[in-house]
């Protein structure tokens, strides 16, 4: 990709079509970007079907800042029909389909998140819900809309395919989304559309679409470009809030700081890239010096500098064991919690583990510290919250909460 420019290129994987010698603004997304004498309009699609976003989401939100700042429209498809049925994309079974209610509050919630990354200018930002479009659609649009894909090209996605040969059920209206997603850039008349590896099948059904439907302006069908995976913080799998290896953009600096500062050495380059501006050439040799850059930047990003500096600072202390002090550590309210109360059950409900099982798992592996002490009994029982409150609970090196009433 040495033809692109930086901002394009840095933590891109792969832009298609792609022919880079070609001059056809068709085939060249450089040629197309020079050849316009428009704002490009540039597509990325949420699906609101939780209520948090981690930084792994924001890679793909930070591409979107960088089509903006070079001039061009952002547009922000909010899948507020879609997510209904849920992206069926890398998925072993069916998904839960959600209330409307439920796609409403979530989608208020990645809003206020992603409000320090993007440009909420209204020449920069156009938001739309897919339900604008997708819930008027009629029965005859339906059928056009099937007709354009065979069954054979759909089970060859890879998800389909993987459930198709373990005989897992799939379900016809699954079929649809990617239909209902490539549908979405013919209704806003995208000319690139942004997504993870894992999209490019989606990604290039609204080509197909765009092709099928035409163009009001008689422009080109869009272009696709795809962005990494990020890993978790285990260095392993895929960040996700479910496997507790994630970095959450709506968590307190402390919480985010000491998260970040502990990224495997393997994934110090990758998250440089991906989730900052900083000069690669430019980063301290030594390996912890570079965990600490990476978590003071990116904690700055969504905090502010302050914020981000006290955090660092009161991670400091956690280290050397004087938890009181730390007094940016995120707040965890008992209140809805049962009293009295095991051990294992308090350190479950308060999200630094997966579940209560995995809590008092961590208890009696050592793994959890009240107040800088470790607690071995799992089943150690208090009669009310405020035996507990204002302790500093942690698991591990990097989650920790003081614990109110």
């Amino acid at each position: 990709m040495t033809d692109l420019p930086s901002w394009l290129s840095r933590g891109t994987n792969e832009i298609f079509p792609s022919q880079p010698d070609s001059s056809d603004p068709s085939e060249n997304l450089v040629a197309r970007l020079k050849a316009t004498d428009r704002p490009l309009r540039i597509k990325l699609g949420i699906d609101p079907t939780g209520a948090d976003i981690h930084i792994g989401h924001s890679i793909a939100m930070r591409k979107l800042r960088a089509f903006q700042d070079a001039g061009h429209k952002a547009v922000l498809i909010i899948g507020d029909f879609t997510a209904r049925i849920g992206d069926p994309t890398g998925k072993s079974e069916v998904r839960k389909q959600l209330t409307e209610a439920d796609v409403k509050h979530n989608a208020e919630t990645y809003l206020d998140q992603v409000k320090p990354i993007l440009d909420f200018s209204e020449d920069k930002l156009e938001i739309r819900y897919n339900s604008e479009w997708l819930s008027d659609l009629d029965l005859n649009k339906i059928l056009e809309l099937l007709a354009t894909m065979t069954v054979g090209q759909m089970l060859a996605k890879e998800g389909f395919d993987k459930r198709y040969k373990q005989e897992s059920p799939i379900f016809l209206h699954e079929f649809l989304y990617p239909l209902m997603q490539g549908y979405d850039s013919v209704a806003v008349e995208a000319d690139v559309e942004l997504g993870g590896t894992d999209q490019k099948f989606n990604i290039a059904v609204g080509r197909d679409l765009q092709r099928h439907f035409g163009r009001k302006d008689g422009s080109p069908p869009q272009f696709g470009l795809l962005l990494p995976i990020l890993l978790g913080t285990d260095g392993q799998q895929k960040m996700s809030k479910s496997l507790n290896n994630y970095v959450g953009l709506g968590e307190a600096p402390l919480a985010m700081y000491s998260k970040l500062e502990k990224v495997p050495d393997a994934l110090i380059e990758d998250y440089f890239t991906q989730l900052t501006k900083l000069d690669l050439a430019d980063l301290p040799e030594n390996p912890r010096d570079r965990q600490k850059l990476l978590a003071l930047d990116v904690v700055t990003q969504y905090h502010g500098k302050a914020a981000a500096e006290e955090a660092q600072k009161a991670s400091l202390e956690l280290i050397k064991g004087d938890a009181k002090q730390a007094e940016a550590v995120p707040e965890f309210s008992m209140a809805e919690l049962n009293f009295p109360a095991k051990f294992f059950y308090v350190v479950g409900k308060s999200g630094l583990c997966a579940s209560t099982s995995d809590a008092k798992r961590q208890v009696k592996g050592g793994a959890v510290k009240l107040d800088g002490e470790k607690v071995a009994n799992p089943d150690e029982m208090f009669d009310s919250a405020d035996a507990l409150a204002g302790k500093v609970l942690q698991v591990g090196k990097k989650r920790f909460v003081r614990l109110v009433p």
